[in-house]
């Protein structure tokens, strides 16, 4: 019986997988025009499974070879002729796998010391004998655990004079190169230290833009669905749960597979919206390599956890610049994403982790909810969020009166987040609507006990600003088919009053729409 996987590769009579077939379709077009080119994506999307699709669809036309970088350690780096014997070696293991015959196989691997100097050049000859007679395709993963030393260098430009001379008719070499792992050798000076600047020398500039989107969507995640739904009949509307999983993860493969994952070991098989916001809620709570990677790449480079600082709390109408060099690594990573011209966080799983992350901050740095969630609950368990709200008007008031209006505008939707993060841990969640998030406002979606709260906190300078905030409130109360809406707004008047109440009692604001709705609001 087949099951989702999550570990490593994964394989189709195994596992449940989307149908990439027309993704393949796209690399091997590429491979068929000899082209060489790097699927560089980030941690867990697929690579290693793509490299193992692409070999079994190839194989039967061309020797493909695919060897891995993975765990070699640093000495076969230390010299070209060690990294010679390292690559003979792996390549002669894969070739046993080949239709390449054992004589050929033993001229490959023929065993002599190679000087320092001429180590390369001996590699090339035998590339050079080994193309000559078969049609051989190279698949290297995991490249960029070395894609920073001098020595790959050194191979990457042998293999492009190689490249070079056989479009002249000059030389044999491989069919088609490729190289897979987070960093784009075309743009290894990303990852260069400043010191070793003087490595980079682009010795992949041969190689063409790979632009085929890796990620799964909609479409694509039902294919695996429907196979699933073959073998177990839950009854699910696979239309429907294919789109809310890609709503939260946006196709990132491991995300995908994790949620279905988890619906089908511990979720009881119950294909619901609530099931994948329990899935999820679940994957936030653990420790997983993914979630490490994520952590470690902000908290490495300065810019970028600055930048990913400002999308996510003062203005998300960064333009998508790839030649900024934080854009650039969110990129790589796969934090951030282009997304109608402006920087955004990939998907919205990302996002709430990070909100939780520079939350967590925010409160171990001496900012915490000192109220006892006991309070926020009502007698049938429900979350009170008019209580909620009040009760974070008068934390406002009592800490923050002083505070000026840069640090509020800076700091207050994360203090928000800080308050209400404790009151619903461990059975609510929420998640920020990136479709409505600016520089002005943006709208926390919380679930708690299967009751929906929308809650627009808007940065607010005057009455003008306050109706379009009501207004805009009305309309996504609308697109989500709610009545009940809660609206913060933050006021830099400074003889703001600190009122609170249904809006009806507040004003008699002229905006269309909203008779039909409730909507709360307090200003802090």
């Amino acid at each position: 019986m087949k099951k989702f996987n999550t570990a490593g590769l994964c394989v189709p009579n195994k596992h449940y997988m989307v149908d990439t077939s027309k993704k393949l379709d796209e690399i091997i077009r590429l491979i068929e025009n000899e082209e060489y080119f790097t699927i560089n994506r980030s941690r867990q999307y697929g690579k290693t499974t793509t490299i193992y699709m692409l070999k079994n669809r190839l194989s039967k036309h061309h020797e493909v070879i695919t060897i891995s970088f993975e765990g070699v350690g640093e000495a076969p780096f230390s010299s070209n002729s060690s990294f010679v014997n390292m690559f003979i070696h792996l390549v002669a293991r894969a070739m046993k796998f080949t239709k390449i015959s054992e004589e050929n196989i033993a001229l490959w691997r023929a065993e002599e010391q190679f000087r320092e100097e001429d180590a390369i050049l001996e590699l090339s000859d035998r590339i050079t004998n080994l193309c000559e007679k078969y049609s051989v395709i190279l698949m290297v993963d995991e490249m960029d655990k070395c894609s920073d030393n001098q020595v790959f260098l050194n191979f990457l430009g042998m293999l492009r004079n190689k490249y070079l001379a056989r479009n002249t008719g000059e030389d044999f070499t491989f069919k088609s190169v490729i190289l897979a792992g987070v960093y784009d050798v075309k743009n290894l000076k990303l990852k260069l230290r400043p010191d070793e600047e003087r490595k980079y020398n682009s010795p992949w500039n041969i190689a063409v833009d790979f632009n085929v989107d890796m990620s799964f969507n909609p479409k694509e995640i039902a294919t695996m669905l429907v196979d699933y739904e073959n073998d177990f009949h839950t009854g699910m509307d696979i239309e429907k749960i294919s789109n809310q999983i890609y709503h939260y993860t946006s196709g990132y493969p491991y995300l995908v597979s994790w949620i279905c994952k988890w619906i089908n070991e511990r979720g009881n098989n119950n294909w619901t919206s609530d099931s994948i916001k329990k899935a999820q809620k679940a994957f936030l709570m653990l420790r997983t390599p993914l979630m490490d990677d994520l952590v470690k790449n902000i908290e490495q480079y300065e810019g970028l956890k600055n930048l990913i600082v400002q999308i996510l709390f003062t203005d998300n109408n960064v333009l998508f610049n790839i030649l900024n060099p934080d854009i650039s690594l969110g990129n790589v990573f796969g934090i951030l994403r282009e997304k109608n011209g402006k920087v955004s966080i990939s998907n919205i799983i990302f996002e709430i982790a990070l909100y939780d992350y520079f939350s967590s901050i925010r409160v171990q740095n001496g900012w915490r909810n000192k109220s006892e969630k006991s309070q926020f609950i009502k007698e049938d368990g429900h979350l009170d969020m008019v209580r909620v709200l009040n009760r974070f008007q008068a934390l406002m008031k009592s800490e923050y009166r002083k505070e000026n209006e840069q640090f509020i505008e800076g700091q207050g939707r994360l203090l928000f987040l800080c308050f209400l993060k404790p009151i619903i841990n461990g059975t609510g969640f929420y998640y920020v609507e990136p479709e409505t998030r600016t520089s002005n406002r943006m709208d926390i979606v919380v679930t708690y006990l299967e009751e929906e709260f929308i809650i627009e906190l808007k940065i607010w300078h005057g009455k003008q600003y306050r109706k379009e905030g009501i207004k805009q409130l009305n309309g996504y109360l609308d697109s989500r088919e709610q009545k009940r809406g809660y609206l913060v707004s933050f006021s830099f008047l400074k003889n703001k009053e600190y009122t609170a109440g249904y809006l009806s009692d507040v004003t008699n604001e002229d905006v269309d729409g909203i008779e039909d709705k409730e909507i709360y609001e307090v200003i802090v």
